[in-house]
């Protein structure tokens, strides 16, 4: 791969494709003691990085290959790229899905015009079908990651940053099979030789972390992880040896912090990533990159998030930053009991967020209600507060975590 082909890249993605924004957040700049910018690729068409690459490469296909059509296995953000890049290049695009992918992933893809194929328990099964596919149709099979095509696209956003910010430190960016990385390293050390890259991976898919390790492709440990967008098994063998070159350092986050930064940047800078688009900062969290008088860019790679997985991610954030407490009574069943319960939350400004009874539990006496409210607290100094309030009434209670 040359720079010229990132120079191509630019051309393609600046005819069909946002040119996203770069974000400076006070907050976070001011948390971390450094200048800390955010390049907005959760705001890219189809919602992440990955349509830079899949235009890229529609633009390499001959008039053959179009006329034959496409194909390629993916779980989500490569999925949506390439059924976006083949309706503007007007070829059939197949899509190869693992069997539990949810509904708002597929629909997305068949909304871009992608014909959706729901085969393998895994994204590994999808592959290798599409792979059959491929041959048996004589359709061209689109790469996630380990195509220099691909690699130019992403590329793009080096050279973005770049010109919107001048110099930089460091670039922040989140690992998967490396294509994201891969291209903005190659583009940036061009650039500036001396600027940092730092790749970002959960510590339960650290394959090219593990890969890097041991001087040869292995595969990850674990999946288990709530960054599934970056949960690929190996890294491709082109990815890895550029990320050898040209990355400086390779961390890993846990899925707390993950789940926190995303939480985090919703709350202070009102911008919604997906868990694989928050692990930049959750390396800044856990205190893996060193920002201090720095000037740092941050790739928010998507922001294609399962809201069902959101709700969880803001209630149990809420509950770490102690702003809801979840409490469980056992108290005698007489009228104007619960409401004594509920005058002492409000006399201390909270609110009720759920509250449920239960008079089965195998723990509850006769004569007893079970009851578990679920409160918000304006800040943690209310919650001694709130507790005292209910010892002055003399029930029992715990706290639930």
């Amino acid at each position: 791969m040359e720079f010229d082909d990132i120079l191509y890249a630019k051309s393609v993605v600046s005819r069909y494709l946002h040119r996203t924004p770069v974000f400076h957040s006070k907050t976070f700049s001011d948390m971390f003691h450094g200048d800390i910018f955010f390049k907005m690729e959760n705001f890219q068409k189809t919602g992440s990085f990955k349509s830079r690459g899949a235009v890229t490469k529609f633009s390499r296909l001959s008039d053959e290959e179009l006329k034959n059509g496409v194909i390629t296995a993916s779980a989500g953000n490569h999925a949506q790229g390439v059924a976006y890049a083949a309706s503007i290049f007007k070829t059939d695009a197949k899509i190869v899905m693992p069997e539990n992918t949810t509904p708002a992933k597929v629909n997305a893809v068949e909304a871009y015009g992608g014909h959706v194929i729901l085969t393998g328990r895994s994204y590994d099964e999808s592959h290798s079908h599409a792979l059959k596919i491929a041959m048996d149709e004589n359709r061209t099979f689109i790469e996630a990651y380990n195509d220099e095509a691909i690699i130019a696209g992403q590329g793009t956003i080096a050279l973005e940053l770049f010109e919107d910010l001048g110099n930089l430190d460091q670039i922040i960016v989140p690992i998967g099979g490396g294509g994201l990385i891969s291209g903005i390293a190659f583009a940036a050390k061009h650039i500036n030789p001396n600027v940092k890259i730092i790749g970002v991976e959960s510590e339960k898919a650290n394959a090219m972390m593990l890969s890097l390790r041991e001087n040869r492709i292995v595969p990850y440990t674990s999946s288990d992880t709530i960054a599934d967008g970056i949960a690929v098994k190996y890294p491709g063998d082109i990815t890895f040896d550029i990320v050898k070159n040209y990355v400086d350092d390779v961390v890993t986050v846990n899925d707390e912090s993950i789940a926190y930064s995303l939480f985090k940047l919703l709350e202070r800078e009102k911008v919604l990533v997906e868990p694989s688009g928050a692990v930049g900062l959750a390396a800044l969290y856990e205190g893996k990159i060193d920002s201090e008088s720095k000037k740092t860019a941050i790739i928010l790679s998507g922001g294609n998030i399962n809201f069902l997985l959101l709700s969880k991610i803001i209630y149990k954030s809420m509950e770490m930053e102690n702003k809801l407490i979840r409490l469980e009574f056992n108290l005698p069943d007489r009228p104007g009991t619960m409401v004594k319960i509920v005058n002492a939350i409000s006399s201390v400004g909270a609110n009720i967020y759920h509250a449920e009874v239960d008079n089965l539990k195998k723990n509850t006496p006769i004569g007893y209600q079970n009851l578990t409210f679920t409160v918000n607290i304006v800040d943690a100094n209310r919650i001694e507060k709130l507790l005292n309030a209910l010892d002055s009434l003399g029930y029992k209670y715990n706290i639930i975590n």
